[in-house]
C-alpha cells in the first residue's frame, strides 16, 4: 500500500462558470468567476482534487504558486498531510506564509484529503469522525451592483428554494440606500427567512455604527466584516455601543484575530476561509479555537469541503451557498428545506467535468 498511494505527479487546471455581467460589492467588482482545479494522481491511479475561487485576480500568480508547489508533493504519500504542509510552509517561508503561498499550500492539502478519502473508499466526514449529519446552509449574494429587482428575484429564489437566512452586501456610498435594500429584501422575504449584511471591510466605524444601529428594527442576525478585518478596536465599539452580532474570518491566514476579538468579546461568528487558513487540519484547529470562547464556526464560500467538515465539529453552525460551481462538477450539493448533507461518496465526493477544464500549462 505504501507505493501505492505515493504522489505521482499533479496538475492545474481552469474552469470559469457564466456571469452574465460584472457583480460588485463595497471593495471589490468581479468580471469572472473563475476556478483553479489542482488534480494530484497516485501510483494506484486514484486522483485527488481540490478547487479554489481564483476570480480575476492575479492569475499568473496564483497558478505560479501551485506550480511551484507541485515538485515538492511528488513522492510523498498521500497521507503525509502534515509532513507535506511543514514542508511546503519552510519553502515559502522567505516571500511569506500567508498569500499566494497559503493558498497553494491548502489546495495541495485538500487534494490530498480527497485522494487519501478515495484510498479509503470513504468520505472525508467519515474519516475524520461524525458528529452530526446536516448543516443548516444561507444563501449568499445581493450585491450592491444588483438592480432593486435583481436584488428581489435572488433572496426570493433563495426562499422558493427553502432557505431560511440570506445574507446582503452593503457598503453603498450613502446608509440610506442600503438600509432601503435591507427593509426592501425584508418585505419580500417575510419574518420567517433571517437576514444577514455583509460590508467587504468597505465602511468606516461611523457608517457602520449608523446602519447597525439603524438596522435593529429589521431583526438583521449578523453584520459581517462592517470594517477592515485588523480594526478590531471598532470591532469592540460596534459590539458594544451598537450591541449587534458581528462576525468576520474570510480574510484571516491564521487565528491571530480570532483570539484578539475573542478576548475583547467583539467577536460572534467565526468565518474561516479554507483556502487562506491552510486546509483540512488548520480549518478545523481554528474551529477548536472558536469552541474555546464558545464562539460558533460559519464558514466562508466552499459548501463542498466545509459542510462535511461542519458535521465533524461541535460548534459547527451553517454554510455559505453561492451556486457557481454546481455546474462544472459532476455530483452538486443538494439543499433541501435549508440544510445540506455531505457528499456521500468517498473523498470530498465531487470531481469537475472534464469538459470544463482547461489545462494550464507553463
Amino acid at each position: 500500500m505504501s507505493k501505492d498511494i505515493t504522489i505521482r505527479n499533479a496538475k492545474i487546471y481552469k474552469a470559469i462558470a457564466p456571469l452574465k455581467k460584472p457583480i460588485s460589492d463595497a471593495t471589490h467588482t468581479i468580471t469572472e468567476i473563475s476556478f483553479l482545479v489542482l488534480r494530484i494522481q497516485l501510483e494506484n491511479g486514484i486522483i485527488g482534487e481540490s478547487y479554489l475561487l481564483s476570480f480575476q485576480y492575479s492569475p499568473n500568480a496564483i497558478a505560479g504558486a501551485l506550480k511551484d508547489a507541485i515538485p515538492h508533493i511528488v513522492g510523498h504519500k498521500t497521507n503525509e498531510m502534515g509532513v507535506v504542509y511543514d514542508k511546503l510552509d519552510d519553502l515559502a517561508e522567505y516571500f511569506g506564509n500567508q498569500g499566494i503561498n497559503r493558498w497553494a499550500q491548502a489546495a495541495v492539502n485538500i487534494a490530498m484529503w480527497d485522494a487519501w478519502g478515495k484510498t479509503l473508499n470513504q468520505p472525508v466526514h467519515k474519516i475524520l469522525g461524525v458528529h452530526k449529519e446536516k448543516v443548516s446552509i444561507y444563501g449568499s449574494g445581493g450585491w450592491i451592483s444588483y438592480s432593486i429587482d435583481e436584488l428581489i428575484e435572488e433572496v426570493t429564489g433563495y426562499a422558493d428554494r427553502g432557505f431560511k437566512a440570506v445574507k446582503i452586501k452593503v457598503g453603498s456610498p450613502k446608509v440610506e440606500t442600503d438600509l432601503e435594500r435591507l427593509r426592501l429584501v425584508r418585505d419580500a422575504v417575510g419574518n420567517k427567512v433571517d437576514i444577514m449584511m455583509d460590508a467587504n471591510q468597505g465602511m468606516d466605524l461611523p457608517s457602520a455604527m449608523k446602519l447597525a444601529t439603524a438596522a435593529k428594527e429589521l431583526n438583521i442576525n449578523w453584520f459581517e466584516e462592517p470594517v477592515n478585518h485588523q480594526n478590531f478596536q471598532a470591532f469592540e465599539l460596534l459590539k458594544t455601543q451598537a450591541g449587534i452580532s458581528l462576525a468576520m474570518g474570510e480574510r484571516e491566514f491564521d487565528t491571530l484575530p480570532l483570539r484578539e476579538l475573542a478576548t475583547r468579546n467583539a467577536l460572534d461568528i467565526w468565518q474561516p476561509d479554507i483556502l487562506r487558513i491552510g486546509g483540512v487540519e488548520k480549518w478545523r484547529e481554528s474551529a477548536a479555537l472558536a469552541q474555546s470562547f464558545n464562539i460558533p464556526v460559519l464558514p466562508h464560500y466552499y459548501k463542498d469541503y466545509d459542510v462535511p467538515l461542519l458535521c465533524t465539529i461541535s460548534n459547527g453552525v451553517g454554510a455559505e451557498s453561492f451556486d457557481w460551481v454546481d455546474p462544472l462538477i459532476d455530483n452538486p450539493m443538494v439543499i433541501q428545506n435549508g440544510f445540506a448533507k455531505p457528499h456521500d461518496r468517498p473523498g470530498w465526493g465531487f470531481s469537475f467535468i472534464d469538459d470544463k477544464l482547461t489545462e494550464i500549462k507553463f
